[in-house]
């Protein structure tokens, strides 16, 4: 009888351990439960799908579902703070790209309640989204040369338009004045289509846009680009600034993923080598937007967002936008 009795409770023993063990386990590695994806722009915006794109195979490759929230506002500040603010556990990401570790904490310091240095680190790096020189298909210019050499003998004749005081594409039109030496009529827009709008309608003469943004139009035979950075390769008639003969080209819109700085280090063990899968298995359908899908490591984004920042700081002494 006891023997029966021990022999019962050695089972239950190996039973129960049986079903623990796993648990357990699973318990103490991560991830263990859903993580967050904080996306700060509207849903349906070429950042939120490509955000979403990446969430899809992350969750492939993590075993955990990941949850998109949508935070826009204040020039994407808002959803960088409120992930910058969450639990550094390593189950609170951000997607997003320069504005606001970059040019936001430049032109608007006031909003800016984090250091872009210190409070956040990148896990990989996404896509570049080609900033490009576009005007109406029937403008005077055919190329950039001509473009510039309009605008030198024209001083700010040309008007050009941008996505806002303070943008990227704002700091990207001060830069392009910068190394070719021209003056141009900046005009600022709230963003979305209105900055192609104007160029269409004749109110403006030039855009410097997204790549994608205007693709449509000059398919459509209404608009022509002058010029692009970086390169896309399966656009080679149209050049980059390098490709002109100047030392350095003009700053592309950017995305790549972070999380709040000093999540555990087993947390950041799983996360960099599953975003870098997952860049890359979004490739076919990034490049498909116009874009270009480019891995790059942690540290390389670091360096990018601060080479970035410093080259920013001096436009924005230059336009007035800082001391």
């Amino acid at each position: 009888m006891k023997l029966k009795h021990l022999c019962f409770l050695v089972t239950l023993c190996v039973l129960g351990l049986g079903m623990v063990g796993p648990s357990a386990s699973f318990a103490a590695g991560y991830p263990d439960h859903n993580i967050q994806l904080i996306i700060p722009y509207v849903a349906g915006a070429t950042g939120d799908i490509t955000a979403r794109m990446l969430a899809e195979e992350l969750e492939k490759n993590l075993g955990a579902k990941i949850i998109p929230n949508n935070k826009p506002g204040a020039g994407t500040v808002l959803g960088a703070e409120t992930a910058i603010r969450a639990k550094k556990d390593g189950y609170t990401l951000f997607y997003g790209g320069a504005s606001p570790f970059v040019y936001a904490p430049i032109a608007n310091p006031d909003v800016v309640h984090y250091d872009p240095a210190k409070d956040v680190e990148p896990l990989g790096f996404h896509y570049f989204f080609p900033t490009v020189v576009g005007v109406r298909a029937d403008a005077p210019w055919k190329n950039f040369k001509e473009f510039v050499d309009y605008a030198k003998k024209n001083p700010g004749k040309i008007r050009i338009t941008s996505i806002g005081v303070g943008s990227s594409t704002h700091f990207a039109i001060a830069m392009l004045e910068s190394i070719t030496g021209i003056q141009l009529t900046h005009v600022p827009f709230e963003g979305g289509e209105s900055v192609i709008t104007a160029v269409l309608g004749g109110h403006v003469e030039a855009t410097l846009d997204g790549y994608g943004k205007l693709k449509p139009h000059v398919e459509a035979g209404r608009m022509r680009i002058l010029l692009i950075d970086p390169k896309k390769p399966d656009q080679p008639q149209i050049p980059t600034l390098k490709e002109l003969g100047y030392k350095q080209g003009i700053p592309a819109t950017w995305f790549a993923i972070w999380a709040p700085a000093g999540i555990p280090e087993e947390a950041r063990k799983v996360l960099v080598p599953a975003v870098e899968k997952a860049v890359k298995a979004t490739k076919p359908r990034v490049d498909a937007l116009g874009s270009i899908c480019e891995y790059k490591s942690p540290a390389e984004t670091k360096k990018l967002r601060d080479d970035e920042y410093k080259q920013m700081y001096e436009i924005a002494v230059k336009i007035g936008l800082r001391k």
